[in-house]
């Protein structure tokens, strides 16, 4: 299944979006459908995305179907971790919190800590060093969605040098399978040219406000069109999904440059976007680091706030969120480091589109 959502100018998106279903590639399913494993498979494209320092993009969204452009910086909601040393704290109140942008303090609108359903990329890598790994990889993967929340919604990115849908959205625990199981070991990897696009179809289809992206890999980047800073402005530009990275650096495939090169590129995706990086020594730690991601995703606050700032304020704004509670000591909360303020999407009835 081909998704080309190309990043355009918002004027010449507004003239110009098309139903998602209108640029799919001949003979290929339509939205609604899982692509069938015996089609035909078209890769994933990332979108274009424009250099640090220009203005940010907006992904093309379904008009037609009920989406509308608008100008105004909505709510700005953020997915915390709050952790006492390794210890989830979950017992806290709005109270508890404070949230800083820019450093100026913002007042708290929203506030919610319950376990609420998530749409799940799970972008993994099917380059040919992974052969070998994958059948561990799969099974920790299926683990992870038995442990999530039953509504939860996720979809399969298989990718190495270019990226592929094997299973659009389903919450069918079979159909996952049947969509990791599509196993084609070869070629590089195009590692931050999967995530763009994996992150830009959670933006254009989920149904779920809270979006997550689980990406798990053996290697460095070696085949994309874009760097691993315009991927992450990319995400940022969206308010896009919190990533969790399951990096299997171990072994003899890598010389130690490399390992420090791919280490630095998980980390930094998983930590701007409020996630975390985790790298086992061995496939055996697999399954207990979906268990902690697993975890980690039921157990977030959810915080939202009006930015004090104008609209037509642009640039990145940095958020900082702290945490104080009587008789806990010093207390690390995890969430997204910022936002740029773009043009964001409702439904014609109202109701917060994608985010």
């Amino acid at each position: 299944m081909r998704l080309c959502n190309n990043a355009i100018s918002a004027i010449l998106l507004f003239a110009t979006a098309l139903p998602l279903w209108a640029q799919q590639a001949p003979g290929s399913a339509a939205p609604d459908q899982a692509p069938s494993l015996t089609e035909d498979r078209d890769p994933v494209r990332s979108p274009d995305v424009e250099a640090p320092g220009t203005s940010a993009g907006v992904p093309l969204h379904k008009e037609g179907g009920g989406y509308i452009l608008r100008t105004d910086v909505e709510e700005v909601v953020l997915n915390a971790t709050v952790l006492e040393g390794n210890r989830i704290v979950q017992d806290l109140k709005e109270t508890n919190f404070q949230v800083y942008e820019d450093g100026v303090k913002q007042n708290i609108i929203s506030f919610q800590h319950t376990d609420l359903p998530v749409s799940i990329a799970l972008v993994v890598d099917n380059s040919g060093s992974m052969s070998k790994k994958r059948p561990a990889v799969n099974k920790s993967t299926l683990d992870l969605i038995a442990a999530s929340n039953p509504q939860d919604e996720a979809f399969v990115v298989n990718f190495s040098d270019e990226a592929y849908i094997d299973q659009d959205f389903t919450s069918d625990v079979n159909k996952l399978r049947d969509g990791l199981s599509h196993i084609e070991s070869r070629g590089g990897t195009a590692l931050y040219d999967a995530v763009v696009a994996s992150a830009d179809k959670l933006v254009a289809d989920a149904k779920r406000p809270k979006q997550v992206l689980i990406l798990i890999t053996d290697g460095v980047d070696n085949a994309s069109t874009l760097t691993l800073e315009q991927t992450i402005r990319r995400v940022q530009q969206l308010s896009g999904p919190v990533i969790y990275s399951i990096g299997l650096l171990f072994g003899d495939d890598m010389s130690r440059a490399e390992v420090r090169h791919a280490r630095r590129a998980l980390e930094m995706l998983s930590t701007e976007t409020g996630g975390i990086a985790y790298f086992p020594r061995s496939m055996e730690q697999v399954d207990q680091i979906a268990a902690e991601v697993a975890r980690d995703i039921r157990s977030q606050y959810t915080i939202g706030y009006h930015s004090t700032k104008p609209t037509s304020e642009p640039g990145f704004r940095r958020v900082l969120v702290t945490a104080e509670a009587p008789g806990m000591g010093k207390l690390n909360v995890r969430t997204r480091t910022g936002y740029f303020p773009v043009a964001r999407m409702r439904k014609k009835n109202g109701a917060t589109g994608a985010k």
